[in-house]
Formats: C-alpha cells, structure tokens, sequence
C-alpha cells in the first residue's frame, strides 16, 4: 500500500492528473492518459515507457 499522503501529491507525468492507486494490480492509474504506472518494492516508476496502456474495461472502471 502507499502512503496516503503520496498518493495525494503524486501526478501522471504526461497528463498532470491524479493517479488512482491500483491495489490488485501494484499500479498507479490515469484515466485522462490512459496509462498505468507500475509500483516496484514500493516505489512508483512514474515514466512514460515504463507504462501500460490501460484496456477500455479498466478505463470504465476508473
């Protein structure tokens, strides 16, 4: 789990958006880029080719 409180801060490098943590998955999510960010031993990888690009079924569910 991340911290509250960086999760607050922390933005999608490409859209300036918030991210929505991704538990089940160990992602942070941008429904405005479309992008997931993968979070490694706890620490979010928050670059563009390090992403994913998120399913329309994922997109609808943010």
């Amino acid at each position: 789990m991340l911290d509250k409180e960086l999760l607050d801060i922390l933005v999608c490098p490409v859209s300036k958006t918030p991210l929505r943590w991704l538990e089940q998955q160990n992602e942070l999510a941008s429904k405005a880029s479309g992008l997931a960010y993968p979070v490694r031993d706890g620490i979010p990888v928050l670059l563009e080719e390090e992403a994913r690009q998120l399913s329309d079924e994922e997109l609808r569910a943010l």
